[in-house]
């Protein structure tokens, strides 16, 4: 999710995960008889394709009538409950306009609801509105813009088998770079239309000799100094397949550089091996931006040894993290991610006056 601006500089972020959930509510302001050629496409073409079509994420395709009239049932159960598509945020506190808002409004809801408890008719077909041009995913996308990818990073191949438990795959990858390079754009990618179904998410942490670490060389080989210093260089999810860094801004690659890869795989019911791709977009030599950019996670769980979440028997629990902001910053994305057992999670920022101001608030994790 792409933000606006924090009005505020801030000292101190706080993160906070509880189990909590809270239904959505729809709307009845919609077309008395809704068609699927008509009323329902264009919203599955704005708000689902992305996902639900051929050789995509999703397990099923909501493109033509065809293909979606067997789960018009499903449809309506997951709309209404604001399971799909997803966006569990709280609209009504922290920052609410979004660049990339999947969500549907109460209207849309209300729309495929009626659609689905009338019978889900087709309609005209003449109603139907183009299909929606996708880009072809076996192709870099930021070419178009800048060029073929400077450098091209793979992770060592992973085979998953048809059935059994997720995995994270966890191989080291060293840079080729013999000289301080910064980088404009990032793009990253699962090898294969096959590898997609199986990649939940994949990180690319950024492991490198930081000047702050001079006297501590071993620090470079640890994933948490990825963290702390070089950041994570791209990750990728549903939704999330490049990162362009705003003008006189960008990543800086130092000699020795190393990606440690941290890559969620799941089975679906057939053996597949894929790896992943990191496309690195460089500036020019001669050309150094004024300011450096870092992808950081804000771990809600409480650091340190003998600290994870630990959710007792019938218990609601809520553990918090604070992040110390080096200086006043833009935050450009804010992408909670618990798993199964988390429910909601609230971003805060606290102020040098000590006010609090909530940043945004995922209030229906699923």
């Amino acid at each position: 999710m792409r933000t606006g601006r924090l009005r505020n500089s801030c000292l101190k972020l706080s993160a906070v995960a509880v189990l909590l959930a809270i239904p959505g509510t729809g709307s009845s302001a919609v077309p008395a008889k809704p068609t699927f050629a008509k009323d329902i496409a264009p919203i599955f073409q704005e708000k689902c394709q992305a996902c639900h079509r051929r050789d995509s994420m999703a397990p099923m395709s909501l493109v033509t009538y065809e293909e979606t009239r067997p789960w018009a049932k499903a449809i309506k159960e997951r709309v209404a409950t604001r399971q799909m598509p997803p966006w569990h945020l709280d609209k009504t506190v922290g920052i609410q306009s979004f660049q990339n808002d999947r969500s549907l409004s109460d209207d849309q809801i209300a729309t495929i609801v009626r659609w689905a408890d009338g019978g889900a008719p087709p309609g005209d077909s003449r109603d139907m509105p183009p299909p929606k041009p996708w880009p072809n995913e076996n192709e870099w996308q930021l070419a178009k813009q800048y060029g073929q990818p400077d450098l091209i990073i793979k992770s060592d191949p992973y085979t998953m088998p048809a059935v059994g438990q997720d995995q994270w795959w966890r191989p080291m990858t060293e840079i080729p770079i013999t000289e301080a390079r910064w980088v404009r754009a990032v793009e990253m990618r699962p090898a294969s239309l096959a590898g997609r179904r199986i990649t939940h998410h994949a990180i690319a942490y950024l492991l490198q000799q930081e000047p702050a670490d001079q006297k501590n060389p071993a620090a470079s080989d640890d994933p948490l100094t990825a963290i702390a210093g070089g950041g994570i260089l791209m990750e990728w999810a549903v939704g999330k397949q490049y990162d362009i860094y705003r003008p006189n801004t960008g990543k800086l690659l130092l000699p020795g550089a190393k990606v440690w890869w941290d890559v969620h795989y799941h089975a679906v019911g057939d053996t597949i091996q894929d790896h992943v791709e990191l496309a690195v977009y460089l500036y020019p030599r001669d050309e150094k931006p004024k300011y450096r950019t870092y992808l950081t996670m804000f771990n809600a769980a409480a650091s340190g040894k003998g600290s994870p979440l630990d959710i007792a028997p019938n218990v609601v629990a809520e553990t918090e993290n604070f992040h110390v902001l080096k200086q006043a910053a833009r935050f450009e994305n804010f992408q909670p991610h618990m798993h199964l057992r988390g429910k909601a999670m609230l971003l805060e920022a606290i102020l040098p006056d000590g006010t609090k101001e909530t940043i945004s608030y995922v209030n229906n994790f699923n």
